[in-house]
């Protein structure tokens, strides 16, 4: 399962990076969130997911991430860009739901429980 997860996020990554940014997106702030730094967070995020489990403190960046992404994505009025930050999103859940299964099985391998 946690092989599936890092193709999956590792898929969508390298589709993140073949998409064009959105047009006009640069220097726009939505919600009090710029747009180029949202999109380069969820980026850093997901490829520090892909290299393994994350820090505390990345971890709490990635849940504020998400919240980010839940006032962000209604204020979004351009098509292209909402399906591209969708995407961007779901990145990003996607190395949450990761992360999150890595900690139960560090969690498992130290107190020596096993799940069949």
């Amino acid at each position: 399962m946690f092989e599936e997860k890092l193709d999956v996020l590792s898929r969508m990554t390298a589709e993140h990076m073949a998409l064009p940014f959105p047009p006009g997106f640069r220097g726009l702030d939505i919600e009090d969130q710029d747009m180029v730094m949202l999109d380069a967070d969820a980026y850093g995020y997901a490829t520090s997911v892909l290299k393994g489990p994350l820090t505390d403190q990345h971890r709490a960046g990635l849940t504020r991430l998400t919240a980010v992404f839940g006032k962000v994505l209604p204020a979004i009025e351009d098509e292209y860009a909402t399906r591209y930050y969708t995407h961007v999103r779901d990145s990003s859940s996607t190395g949450t739901y990761r992360n999150y299964f890595t900690k139960v099985q560090t969690v498992l391998n130290q107190t020596g429980l096993k799940v069949y």
